[in-house]
């Protein structure tokens, strides 16, 4: 149990009404969750605001509110802190509540559109290998040593980050490596944190439904580097004409890991294959299990951060070579009908580029490739059209189907997917409303030696439709399809 007076050192208040001695057993953001003695920050939120909240909250048992706007009507039995953003108060306050375990761990960041997921689980692999105890939180799972645990956001909100970030800690973790999106830094959800290193992976066109212009969102991701301290590590993909944006004002030491231009640590792909990767890294020849150009990048970051870190080279580079992909993230559905089948995470533009590229660069030269794609509802739209492009430009068939269509018509939005289809690239693309029906018909199609890539939902095992989520994996829909010879032409 805290007091009011603890959790608020280093907060800004504007304005106090009531005392700052009152016990608090709990913080919260959601009024559903406020009970005896808890502390309830309003936040402002995309869909709710939290101000409309607080009587509620203190009706329940807050016996303070942090807000950034007295209500009209106070209620003495409570303490209220005015404050110019509640969000990152919350960041702050959480951090104190559970005595601030980011001091008692190395939490390593990754941020980026792409490759977050994947290299903050090659950072957790290595690790572990190399004999921390680690903690990490992603999109795909969320891991306090072995244990692992249930993720629904690539960033968790302030209180549960802090919680899990406590439990770690508690269990004698080491490290935490930690997916730091785009949403979580405009919310502030990280602020509080004792960031020990910071990855920047890429920026491309994402997330524009919520930051509106591709400006801000630039903005959002380099904010975590101007906040970072002198005693932490920036580490940019120089290739990425935004990493030097990142490094402008940050505090922290700088580095960079690149293919194509000078950095500090450079790699080089030497061989691609379905299998896997050789890759030159300084002066090392390594062969890794992980495929693409994408990957590599993945890689060398990891390498870089390690290295930045202070770990062994020669131990760090053995281990690289043992490392295993993300789920979801570029995987390989095996199949004994010869046909290749490739699951992924991409669900923008560039992503998917980076994917189809990949496969170009690896097939042989015969083989048709049959790409499966749709797009989420809910999300930034102007991106459905360019996503369609991009596929029916480097595939030579397509079907565009649902995603995760959420509260939106799936018809509709396939047909704003398909709106980017150039003319000359219409016959090879068909619409197939059912997921489930899409995987079916491109496995029916592929003959032994094609490709298929089921794109979009990579690691998920759902469908979100009208508020509900239906257990849907697209890997288990392509081995049910592509073991069943009854379903594949030979």
């Amino acid at each position: 149990m805290k007091t009011l007076q603890q959790l608020i050192t280093g907060i800004t208040i504007r304005q106090t009404i009531g005392r700052f001695d009152v016990s608090i057993n709990s913080v919260t953001f959601d009024s559903r969750a406020v009970g005896e003695g808890s502390l309830f920050v309003a936040v402002k939120g995309t869909r709710a605001d939290g101000h409309q909240f607080i009587e509620k909250a203190i009706s329940q048992g807050a016996v303070a509110v942090i807000c950034q706007q007295v209500p009209e009507h106070l209620r003495e039995s409570a303490t209220f802190l005015l404050v110019d953003n509640s969000a990152e108060a919350l960041g702050h306050v959480s951090a104190a509540f559970f005595d601030h375990p980011s001091r008692d761990l190395n939490i390593i960041g990754v941020t980026g559109t792409n490759g977050k997921s994947t290299t903050v689980f090659l950072l957790y692999q290595l690790y572990s290998k190399l004999g921390f105890a680690c903690g990490l939180l992603s999109t795909i799972e969320n891991r306090i040593g072995s244990q692992r645990l249930v993720s629904t956001h690539t960033t968790a909100d302030a209180v549960q980050i802090n919680a899990n970030l406590r439990q770690m800690a508690d269990a004698g973790c080491e490290y935490c490596f930690m997916e730091i999106s785009s949403h979580a830094a405009e919310q502030h959800r990280t602020a509080g944190l004792r960031i020990h290193g910071l990855i920047f992976t890429n920026i491309t066109h994402d997330h524009l439904d919520y930051h509106l212009t591709f400006d801000n969102y630039l903005k959002a991701k380099k904010k975590l580097f101007d906040l970072l301290p002198p005693t932490a590590f920036a580490l940019v993909n120089s290739d990425d004409r935004n990493g030097a944006v990142m490094l402008q004002n940050t505090r922290a030491h700088k580095a960079t890991y690149s293919l194509k231009s000078p950095s500090d640590y450079k790699g080089k792909i030497l061989e691609n294959l379905f299998e896997g990767l050789f890759l030159r890294i300084g002066q090392h020849d390594i062969y890794t299990r992980l495929t693409g150009a994408f990957n590599a990048y993945n890689l060398l970051a990891t390498y870089g951060a390690a290295m930045l870190d202070g770990q062994s080279e020669e131990d760090v580079l053995v281990i690289l070579s043992e490392l295993q992909p993300a789920e979801g993230r570029f995987q390989v559905v095996p199949s004994a009908s010869g046909i290749v089948a490739i699951v992924d995470y991409a669900h923008s533009p560039d992503a998917l580029s980076n994917v189809l590229q990949t496969i170009q660069a690896t097939r042989q030269g015969g083989e048709h490739l049959i790409t499966v794609v749709g797009a989420g509802g809910n999300r930034d739209r102007t991106k459905r059209p360019e996503m369609a492009r991009v596929v029916s430009r480097m595939s030579d068939r397509v079907i565009l189907t649902s995603d995760n269509p959420r509260d939106e018509d799936p018809q509709a939005i396939i047909d704003e997917m398909e709106a980017g289809v150039e003319l000359a690239n219409r016959r090879k693309t068909v619409k197939i409303v059912d997921r489930r029906e899409a995987i079916k018909t491109a496995c029916m199609i592929a003959l032994k030696g094609d490709i298929i890539l089921v794109a979009g939902k990579g690691h998920e095992t759902y469908q979100e439709i009208k508020g509900r989520r239906h257990h849907f994996d697209d890997r288990e829909v392509l081995r049910e399809f592509l073991n069943n010879e009854n379903e594949i032409i030979k």
